[in-house]
C-alpha cells in the first residue's frame, strides 16, 4: 500500500470516527447508546463479534455483558454470561488496551464453554470515565484477516474515549431526569397533601374526603386503579375506587389471612404479585389483566384505619418500584389524618344529633306530662265526682269537665301543630311562618316586626320543613331565654338563596361555638340542606340568628 493510499485511509478513518463521535454524544438513552457503541466498533474494525462488559460497583467483576454478532440460539447454548475471569479479567486487573493474535494461546485464557463459536484474534480496550474504569470493549474475529492491526487498536482506543464521554453524558442526563421526576413526584405529593389538608379544613364529609384521597393517590402512584379499604371489625371493607375497577359495594377482605391485613397490622407496605395470597381476585373487580399491586397502610396515631391498594403502574412498566412506594407512603400519612378527622367529626355529629333528638323527646314528654296528662287526671277526678254527685250538683261539674276537655284538646292541637303544622303542608312556608310569628306574639306578649315574602313558588317540602323548624326553635329560644320585648323576623329570596333572620333585643342566647341541643339541631338542619346557620350577638343588645339555604334544585314547579 502506498503512502498516499495509507494517508487517504487514515483520513477516512478519522472522518468516520468524528462522525460516529457526534452521533454517540448526541444519544442520551443509555441502553440505546451501548448498542450503538457495539455496532460502531464492529463497523470500524470489521469484527465479527463485539461485546461490552460493565463493571460492578467494586470494579472486580462484570455486572453486565452485552454482545452483538451472536444469534439468540447461540447465546442460549453458551449459557450464563462471563463474569470477567480469564482473558477478560486481565483487562479488569490492568485497564490497558490489549491485542491478542490467538485467544486460545494466551496464558490467561480459560478456553470457551460448549457451544461457544471459535474465536482467535482479540482486541480489548477499557472504557474509563473520569479516571475510573467503567467497563471494557471486546472485539474478536476480524473479517478477511487473521488479526486486528495497529490501526484497529488506535481506532478503538479513540472510540472508547468517545464512548466514555457519551456514557457519562447519558448517565448524567438519566440522573438529572430521575431527580427531576423525584422532585415532580414530591411536588405532586405535597400538593395532594395540601389539598387534603385544605379539604379537611373546609369539609369533613367522609365520602367526599375519600373520593379526593383515592383520586389523588391514583395520580400520584400512576396506577391503573386504586382502591381504599377501611377497617370494619375483623375485615377490610371497600370504601372508594378510582380507575378502571368495578368493585361491589359490599366487597371485603379478611384481616387475619390476607396480605392487606398483614400490611395493616405491621404498618409496613408491600409490593406483591401473588393475588391468591392477597385473598383478592382482581377479575372480580373488573381487573382481569392486573399483574401487580402496591399496598400501603393508612394509620393514625398507631391505629390502623385501612389500606391504599394500587394495581398496575401505567406507562412502560406494570410493576411499582421503591419510589412509587415512598411517594404513596408519604401521601398516606396525610390521608390517614384526613380519614381519622372526618370519622371523628362524623361520630361527634351523630352523637350531637342523637343528643338533640333525645332532648327533643324529653321536652315533648314534659309538655305531655305537665299539661295534657295532668289535665286529663283532673278531668277524670271531675267526672268521678259528677258521677257520685246529686243531679243538681252534677251539671256544674260536667260543664267544668267539658271546659277542661276543650282546654286539653287545644293543648294537644298545639303540640301536634308544633310537631307538624298543617299550614306548612297545605299552604306553604310563607303562611306557616306568618302563623307561627302571630302565635308567638300573642302567647308571649312580644312585639313582632319584619317582612316575610317568599313568592308564590313552593319550595321542596324538606327545605320548607328545615326553614320552619329553625324559625320555630329560634323563636322558642327568644321566648324562654332572651327576656326580649321585640323580635324582628325577615324571610326572603335573593340571588338563588333563601335567607331567614330572627333578631331580638334580649340579653343574648347565642354566639358560642357549640350551643345547647336546640342550637345543635338548627345547625344540623341547615347542614342537611347544604346551607349555613349563623348565631351572633347584636352590637347593642340581643341575638341574631341567620339561616341561608341554596335554592338550586329545591323549588317545586
Amino acid at each position: 500500500m502506498s503512502d498516499s493510499d495509507a494517508a487517504d485511509r487514515n483520513a477516512d478513518r478519522v472522518e468516520r470516527l468524528l462522525e460516529f463521535g457526534r452521533a454517540l454524544t448526541s444519544e442520551l438513552d443509555l441502553p440505546t447508546l451501548l448498542d450503538q457503541i457495539l455496532d460502531t466498533a464492529r463497523e470500524l474494525t470489521g469484527a465479527r463479534y463485539a461485546a461490552l462488559g460493565v463493571l460492578d460497583e467494586r470494579r472486580r467483576e462484570l455486572a453486565q455483558f452485552l454482545t452483538v454478532g451472536l444469534s439468540e440460539e447461540t447465546r442460549a447454548g453458551i449459557g450464563d454470561p462471563p463474569h470477567g475471569r480469564g482473558l477478560l479479567g486481565l483487562l479488569i486487573d490492568r485497564p490497558e488496551p490489549l491485542r491478542v493474535h490467538d485467544v486460545s494461546q494466551h496464558p490467561r485464557s480459560y478456553g470457551f464453554p460448549p457451544g461457544h463459536p471459535p474465536m482467535r484474534g482479540f482486541l480489548g480496550v477499557p472504557i474509563t470515565i473520569r479516571g475510573e474504569a467503567w467497563g471494557n470493549l471486546y472485539l474478536t474475529e476480524k473479517a478477511n484477516a487473521d488479526d486486528f492491526g495497529e490501526d484497529d487498536l488506535d481506532t478503538i482506543v479513540v472510540l472508547s474515549e468517545w464512548a466514555a464521554v457519551a456514557i457519562d453524558n447519558a448517565r448524567l442526563f438519566a440522573e438529572a431526569t430521575t431527580r427531576r421526576q423525584e422532585l415532580e413526584r414530591a411536588l405532586r405529593a405535597s400538593r395532594s397533601a395540601m389539598e387534603i389538608a385544605t379539604a379537611v379544613g373546609s369539609d369533613t364529609d367522609l365520602p367526599r374526603i375519600l373520593e379526593l384521597i383515592v383520586k389523588r393517590a391514583r395520580a400520584l402512584a400512576e396506577a391503573d386503579t386504586l382502591l381504599i379499604w377501611l377497617r370494619q371489625g375483623d375485615r377490610l371493607q371497600i370504601a372508594a375506587v378510582a380507575g378502571n375497577g368495578d368493585v361491589p359495594d359490599d366487597a371485603s377482605i379478611p384481616l387475619d389471612t390476607s396480605t392487606a391485613g398483614e400490611v395493616l397490622r405491621g404498618a409496613r407496605s408491600a409490593r406483591v404479585e401473588d393475588f391468591e395470597r392477597m385473598q383478592i381476585n382482581p377479575s372480580q373487580y373488573g381487573l382481569p389483566q392486573a399483574t401487580g399491586a402496591l399496598i400501603v397502610p393508612l394509620a393514625h396515631r398507631g391505629r390502623g384505619l385501612g389500606v391504599l391498594m394500587a394495581f398496575d403502574h401505567l406507562g412502560q412498566r406494570a410493576s411499582f418500584d421503591a419510589d412509587d412506594q415512598r411517594a404513596l407512603e408519604a401521601f398516606a400519612a396525610s390521608a390517614a389524618i384526613a380519614v381519622a378527622t372526618a370519622r371523628s367529626v362524623e361520630e361527634q355529629r351523630l352523637h350531637d344529633t342523637m343528643a338533640a333528638a333525645e332532648a327533643e323527646r324529653r321536652r315533648w314528654a314534659r309538655e305531655l306530662h305537665d299539661e295534657t296528662l295532668q289535665g286529663l287526671a283532673s278531668l277524670k277526678l271531675a267526672l268521678r265526682g259528677a258521677q257520685k254527685a246529686a243531679p243538681e250538683r252534677a251539671r256544674p261539674m260536667l260543664d267544668s269537665a267539658i271546659a277542661q276537655l276543650e282546654s286539653d284538646i287545644a293543648g294537644l292541637r298545639t303540640i301536634i301543630a308544633d310537631l307538624r303544622p298543617a299550614a306548612l303542608d297545605e299552604l306553604g312556608l310563607e303562611p306557616a311562618l306568618r302563623t307561627l310569628v302571630t302565635q308567638v306574639a300573642d302567647s308571649a306578649d312580644l312585639q313582632v316586626r319584619g317582612r316575610i315574602e317568599l313568592g308564590p313558588t313552593r319550595l321542596r317540602p324538606d327545605f320548607e320543613t328545615i326553614a320552619y323548624r329553625v324559625a320555630q326553635e329560634a323563636l322558642t329560644n327568644v321566648v324562654r331565654h332572651a327576656g326580649a320585648r321585640t323580635v324582628t323576623v325577615d324571610a326572603g329570596v335573593d340571588s338563588g338563596r333563601l335567607r331567614l333572620t330572627i333578631a331580638d333585643d334580649g340579653r343574648g342566647v347565642g354566639g358560642e361555638p357549640g350551643g345547647g341541643y336546640g342550637i345543635i339541631g338548627m345547625r344540623e338542619r341547615a347542614a342537611l340542606a347544604s346551607g349555613t346557620l349563623g348565631i351572633a350577638p347584636l352590637p347593642d343588645r340581643g341575638t341574631c340568628v341567620t339561616l341561608e339555604l341554596p335554592l338550586s334544585g329545591s323549588r317545586e314547579p
